[in-house]
Formats: structure tokens, sequence, C-alpha cells
């Protein structure tokens, strides 16, 4: 990637999905993905955990707060700047193609961490 003039926003997630439901996980999230890139969106990274328990390091496990039978899942959201971001997902809520009721029945929405980051490096 090459460096910009402008520094792109970051939306970044952390949540964790039961195991037995991560395939649903993945269709809600193929199908938002599809939804935030129409409108405007740079780039949807829904990731599932692999190598989480690292020694002498803080567990992504904890700070989702996964329970047993449960996977770690880490995205993120790319957009050109913070206005565009704040666009963007007053078009995506707006969008009845996205359906928020579905992801209650896969996840806790409520243990889902997520925030807005200024770029600091892109490289």
């Amino acid at each position: 990637m090459t460096q910009t003039t402008q520094q792109q926003y970051v939306d970044g997630f952390l949540l964790s999905v039961p195991a037995d439901k991560v395939e649903a996980y993945r269709a809600i999230a193929s199908k938002a993905g599809e939804i935030w890139k129409e409108h405007g969106a740079l780039d949807y990274r829904e990731c599932v955990g692999d190598d989480l328990e690292i020694p002498g390091l803080a567990s992504f496990r904890t700070a989702s707060n996964a329970r047993e039978g449960e996977v770690v899942v880490f995205a993120w959201i790319v957009y050109e700047s913070k206005a565009e971001r704040d666009r963007i997902n007053a078009a995506v809520m707006a969008d009845p193609r996205l359906d928020c009721d579905a992801a209650k029945d896969i996840f806790d929405c409520a243990r889902m961490a997520c925030g807005g980051f200024n770029t600091l490096v892109h490289r």
C-alpha cells in the first residue's frame, strides 16, 4: 500500500461468536460488507481468531470476553475520512437490506467492543 496525504479512518470491532454459528455470522457479515462497500467504504474485513494465546501478552479471548465454545472475531472497516465514515454509516443504518435483528440471534451485541480510529501509520 502507498502512503496517502489524507489519513484514512477505521472502525474496529472485537466480538465473540458461538463456534456453531460462525457460518450464520459469515452470511450476515458478508451481506453487511457488500452494503458498506456499496455506500463507499474502502475496505471491509471480518477475521476469525486462530493463534490467540501468546505467552506474556494480553489475550484477544479475554479482551472479547469469549466464553467456552465461542470464537473471536476481529473486524475493521476503512474509510477515506471520519466525515466519510459518518456519512457512510448513516446510509448503511438506513439501508433496509441491513438486518440488525439477525445479528442478535447470532452473537451478543452488548459484549462487542467497537470504536473509531485515526490512522497513525499506513504503509
